[in-house]
């Protein structure tokens, strides 16, 4: 028997969905109350393909299909949108609960219980055995988004008097290693790392040989207490696959590895995303009331800055009458203005993410983009100035719609970048309010020099 596609496959390779007909069959099987049919759809889905199925069937649907499957993999739980979790758990008996999350690491259990409320968050904690929740909880005391939360408290250790035959040993013998490690990490007797050698290095080299002479030259260790955003980027930086966690003393108490660091990226982008946005955490299990109370505020800052630009208008309004063409001539400069501007602020915000802009190399990024300004609105200022002069047959007009257009540009290129530096240097998080920011300051500046200029040479 063929197995039936799972999957829409689109032109590229990486556009791959679970498909219609797929959800469609699943959507039967429930209906059905067929729980062997089901098992058989989901039986070779990967533990995120089950969560995006979950994910994609309607509130009602839901809760028939976590019945009929009886019972969630911890992995599964894992894998939820955190907006959906909740309510996956409230639909979950204790003893399925206990089961979903016995056999999760400890990263992956703080990472469920920190996005929880207190009962359900208490009922997690509950299914765990006395010693994992001593190890939970302990790690749940380590503030919000630090590497404390992030790392897992299984971690594969060695004296650093040992040899690979020893650590091979101990290796074979060891009946609780964690399902996921990459390296052995050398300690001192104090618990303090001093270096890691992966697994193929353990497995090539010959018994005798001492780890201590098959260290990585990445090894690195990060306090418990660092912020998550440090942790990826030295993962980023440096091309980790894993890294030690010490506390305050340097001993070792845990180890981050590289897909927990891989999902803090991924957070980091997405989140930076949403907030040049204005949507904030919203996803797409959301309500609508919720959807719509995270996205009011930004809107409202929005209007009051829209407000403003039409207010530097209504200064220049005799203008605008007399000279009607000036009003299907603004948007243009003002656009302009603000696609520059949000190019710069891109740039901008991304290498502050990833820490190429710092203060250090500020000037010189500022000068540059200051500069690309310059040069684009030379070139669109005369492209433009000759487009108003044919279009409105005048060719004051068009000097008027050049300069504007050129001094909006270069205003834009340095809003892009000083904006996002200036936010960060007062603490604000750059991607939040520097595109409202910088379309303000592109539409208010070249408004202002449209109109301004038009009033001086037109009228």
């Amino acid at each position: 028997m063929i197995a039936e596609p799972r999957y829409d496959e689109g032109e590229d390779e990486e556009d791959i969905v679970l498909n219609e007909r797929f959800l469609a069959q699943v959507r039967e099987a429930v209906e059905a109350g067929d729980k062997v049919r089901l098992d058989a759809l989901l039986d070779d889905l990967h533990a995120a393909d089950v969560a995006d199925l979950i994910e994609q069937v309607g509130s009602g649907e839901r809760a028939a299909l976590l019945e009929l499957m009886g019972g969630l993999d911890g992995d599964i739980l894992s894998e939820l949108d955190e907006g959906l979790r909740e309510e996956v758990i409230d639909q979950l008996e204790p003893e399925e609960l206990a089961e979903a999350v016995r056999d999760l690491e400890s990263d992956d259990v703080v990472d469920l219980v920190e996005d929880l409320e207190g009962e359900q968050a208490e009922a997690v904690l509950e299914a765990l055995d006395s010693a994992d929740r001593a190890v939970v909880e302990q790690s749940l005391a380590f503030p919000e988004d630090s590497a404390g939360r992030l790392m897992q408290r299984e971690v594969v250790m060695a004296p650093e008097h040992w040899s690979v035959g020893d650590a091979i040993d101990f290796l074979r013998e060891a009946e609780d290693l964690p399902d996921q490690f990459y390296h052995v990490i050398v300690v001192d007797p104090r618990l303090r790392p001093v270096g890691y050698v992966t697994l193929g290095s353990i497995l090539s080299a010959p018994r005798e040989t001492p780890l201590k002479a098959l260290f990585e030259d990445s090894f690195r260790t990060v306090e418990a207490t660092r912020p998550q955003a440090d942790v990826a980027y030295l993962f980023n930086q440096y091309h980790l696959i894993s890294m030690p966690v010490v506390d305050d003393d340097d001993r070792l108490i845990g180890v981050i590895t590289i897909d927990d660091a891989m999902i803090v990226l991924d957070e980091e982008h997405e989140e930076d995303m949403m907030l040049m946005a204005g949507v904030g955490d919203s996803s797409l299990s959301d309500t609508i009331l919720e959807t719509a109370r995270q996205r009011f505020g930004w809107l409202f800052v929005n209007l009051l800055t829209a407000i403003l630009a039409s207010a530097v208008i209504a200064l220049f309004s005799d203008v605008v009458d007399q000279i009607v063409a000036l009003a299907i001539a603004m948007p243009i400069v003002a656009s302009m203005g603000g696609n520059a501007g949000t190019q710069s602020l891109t740039v901008a915000v991304r290498a502050m993410a990833t820490r190429d802009l710092t203060g250090a190399n500020a000037w010189r990024v500022v000068m540059r983009e200051t500069a690309v300004g310059f040069l684009n609105g030379l070139l669109y200022g005369v492209i433009l100035g000759a487009v108003g002069w044919l279009w409105f047959d005048s060719a004051m007009l068009g000097v008027v719609l050049s300069v504007a257009m050129w001094l909006n540009l270069v205003v834009a290129g340095l809003a892009g970048i000083a904006i996002p530096l200036g936010l960060e240097k007062v603490g604000i998080d750059p991607a939040l309010a520097s595109g409202t920011l910088v379309t303000t300051v592109t539409d208010v500046v070249g408004f202002f020099c449209f109109l301004s200029l038009a009033s001086w040479l037109l009228l």
